[in-house]
């Protein structure tokens, strides 16, 4: 899961789906970066946090980091919660075998729309963020058992 400062969207998204592989019994491994090293070693905002814990998610624990290549090479997917984060994200990838593993997380909900999950670090909105990457994490698991 990733954004650009890792203490917001993808710290949630990080929780939500950490929630869906216990609760389906999954062999899934997850994690969250950001594009930038804003916030490296930083909690989530206690924004986050807050709207995490109001629906039974604890984040508090997670710590900020900045997406390596590494992470690609790792992992099967690499989820991006907006275009400027995808874009980032392409650059660090090797190869076109990498670059492959790089989806925007609302396409699971609205495909091939390319929505943007909004940041909510000045705007706020953290209960509508919450619910929109819910959804699209919820969607995003269903679609992944099935393929």
């Amino acid at each position: 899961m990733v954004c650009l400062g890792n203490i917001c969207r993808s710290p949630i998204a990080h929780g939500i789906l950490q929630k869906e592989i216990e609760e389906q019994g999954l062999d899934w491994t997850v994690d969250s970066a950001g594009t930038s090293a804003y916030h490296s070693g930083e909690a989530p905002d206690r924004r986050a946090i807050q709207v995490s814990e109001k629906n039974g998610l604890d984040i508090s624990g997670q710590t900020s980091r900045q997406l390596t290549a590494q992470d690609i090479i790792d992992y099967d997917i690499i989820v991006t919660m907006d275009t400027n984060n995808y874009n980032n994200t392409l650059k660090i990838a090797g190869n076109d075998s990498h670059k492959s593993k790089i989806k925007m997380l609302l396409n699971y909900s609205f495909p091939n729309e390319n929505r943007a999950v909004p940041d909510p670090y000045y705007s706020g909105g953290f209960d509508y963020v919450y619910d929109l990457i819910r959804q699209a994490v919820h969607d995003m698991t269903a679609q992944l058992i099935k393929s």
